[in-house]
């Protein structure tokens, strides 16, 4: 089992949530964060001080049995690229294995409780 961590951008949400539903892949967390990479964030000057003002992201993390990593990656990133090239901003995706995973509601474990 794998944790798949990406960080994408807010205008890319749903197409990314379709095509994961595709591809059979149908649970997963969606939190709004704020941060910045190679992007930098945005300077301002607020009260006569230079600050960084973040930018908005979409953070999905998706835990997946090993036989659908691939194809989950492959369709994060295929989706949330911007053009056929990509570019700076696009986001990150992260892979960490798990191991263990219990359902709250009925004590399953393992693979079984993805």
């Amino acid at each position: 089992m794998k944790l798949i961590i990406a960080v994408i951008q807010p205008t890319k949400l749903v197409a990314v949530r379709e095509a994961l539903e595709r591809i059979e892949v149908e649970r997963m967390t969606i939190c709004d964060s704020q941060g910045f990479g190679r992007q930098q964030g945005r300077t301002e000057i607020h009260r006569g001080r230079e600050s960084t003002k973040l930018v908005r992201k979409i953070v999905l993390e998706v835990v997946v049995n090993d036989d659908f990593l691939d194809r989950t990656v492959e369709t994060i990133a295929g989706v949330a690229r911007t053009g056929p090239e990509g570019t700076i901003g696009d986001g990150n995706i992260f892979v960490l294995p798990v191991e263990e995973a219990v359902q709250v509601n009925d004590g399953v474990r393992g693979p079984g409780a993805v």
